[in-house]
């Protein structure tokens, strides 16, 4: 009889189980925190039976996103999810009074929150958070989202486009000293950068290469101390863009700069072929003063490049205009000097001496009149007969036949002598402007080239 009542009273209380496990439900252990009566008392004030207490604020942030990184105003915009969690020591339940419920989720309104904020958004962040928080059975609240941040990041573009960025997402309580809120971060910098590694769905030109975290002190005199979590997310560009549409091609002008030494300075072919290259070169400073920043800590090394690039083009230029110049004179001289003018290009003052063949009509001889045409304009003749039989008597000083063939021995010498010496006045030019071009050529390659070899060096390596 006692064993059929044990029986009995087993069964009657596995089935009350079974039936309580039935009627379960989230609604009754939101009845039993009285979440609704307590409204007030559970958002106003922080969630403690002592206020002396502290409340340990775990900060989660896993990026998961690079959508833009602008060096002209100097901003990260990165997509991150946060998630926070706290303990509310004013909700708890047993899980075994409620069928084993261990969670429930409530709305964001009805619990407090910590005011924690991100010292370097620059604007109110566009989220898609959830608006419910899951409270567990010994009081701790978590709460997460996803959240577009615009934040300021001091950047290096020294190096650009093979530079690597570091920037920082501070976050901190507003009002709540560390005596109040202590910030912990929930994930080590190993872990945070797995996780991202892991569900990084777009990183744009940049390479995402780690997360570390750390912890900081925010001190202000007479007003206490905030804690602070920082995280310092590195990336590094892709250059391969950069390269493709800005190093390249002023390194094409560069070379076709080069080559134009070996083209020929007629017509002035050259030099317009020069001057086009620079305007080129030009267009391209355009492209660079877009992308910079307008006060940068260093100088960039792709300023450096095309600007010393810019002024061995100008260089350049500025050596075919001379070599242009000095060409151009050598072929002036050599097409003859004016009348009146000798070989040294001096004028004579004193007299002009000239042959001249005229006709005597009188007795029907030819005869060869030397003249002598003084610098006052009086002219002086002496003649002498083309035929007829010489005079035995003719070969003193003073004879003018003799006074006649020198001067036409000196009239012969001039004629001789005065295209050897413009010659050689045009190939002297001639000759400069070749060895001005040789030397400025060997020195052009060798500085730009030792000039491109450091600059890369600086660039990748150093």
């Amino acid at each position: 009889m006692n064993l059929c009542l044990q029986l009995l009273f087993t069964l009657i209380s596995l089935h009350a189980g079974v039936w309580g496990k039935s009627v379960c439900s989230w609604q009754d252990v939101l009845d039993h925190l009285n979440l609704t009566a307590n409204r007030d008392k559970l958002t106003m004030t922080r969630p403690t039976r002592d206020w002396t207490t502290p409340t340990v604020v775990y900060l989660d942030v896993l990026v998961y996103a690079i959508l833009s990184v602008q060096e002209k105003s100097q901003t990260f915009i990165p997509y991150v999810w946060v998630t926070t969690s706290w303990a509310n020591e004013l909700l708890s339940w047993d899980p075994a009074d409620f069928c084993g419920i261990h969670q429930v989720s409530v709305p964001r309104e009805l619990l407090w929150k910590p005011d924690l904020f991100l010292y370097e958004t620059m604007e109110k962040g566009e989220g898609t958070g959830s608006p419910f928080v899951l409270l567990k059975h010994d009081g701790t609240v978590v709460t997460d989202g996803n959240q577009k941040v615009m934040s300021m990041c001091a950047m290096d573009v020294h190096k650009f486009p093979f530079d690597t960025q570091k920037c920082t997402l501070s976050f901190s309580s507003v009002i709540h000293p560390d005596n109040e809120i202590q910030l912990v971060p929930a994930s080590n910098s190993s872990r945070a950068t797995q996780n991202a590694l892991e569900i990084m769905l777009s990183q744009g030109e940049w390479e995402f290469i780690n997360v570390t975290v750390h912890t900081d002190k925010l001190i202000f005199q007479e007003l206490g101390s905030w804690d602070k979590v920082v995280y310092t997310i590195t990336i590094r560009r892709a250059p391969l863009l950069h390269v493709l549409t800005f190093i390249l091609p002023i390194l094409f002008l560069l070379v076709l700069d080069l080559a134009s030494f070996f083209m020929p300075d007629t017509r002035g072919d050259k030099l317009a072929f020069k001057v086009t290259v620079l305007l080129a070169m030009s267009v391209l400073l355009l492209i660079l003063t877009d992308t910079l920043p307008c006060k940068p800590s260093q100088t960039p090394l792709i300023a450096v490049y095309v600007i010393v690039t810019f002024a061995f083009m100008l260089l350049s230029v500025l050596e075919t205009i001379l070599v242009a110049y000095l060409t151009e004179r050598g072929a002036t001289e050599s097409a003859g000097t004016p009348q009146g003018h000798g070989a040294g290009g001096g004028t004579r003052d004193h007299h002009s001496e000239g042959l001249h063949l005229t006709s005597d009509e009188g007795n029907g001889k030819s005869v060869l009149r030397g003249c002598i045409c003084e610098a006052n304009g009086v002219h002086q003749q002496e003649a002498l007969p083309l035929t007829g039989r010489p005079d035995p008597y003719e070969g003193s000083e003073g004879n003018p036949t003799t006074h006649l063939l020198r001067l036409i021995l000196q009239e012969l010498q001039r004629g001789v002598q005065r295209p050897t010496q413009e010659h050689g006045t045009s190939r002297h030019h001639h000759t400069m402007a070749r060895s001005i071009n040789t030397t400025f050529f060997l020195l052009y390659l060798l500085s730009i080239s030792l000039f491109l070899i450091l600059l890369f060096l600086n660039w990748v390596y150093w």
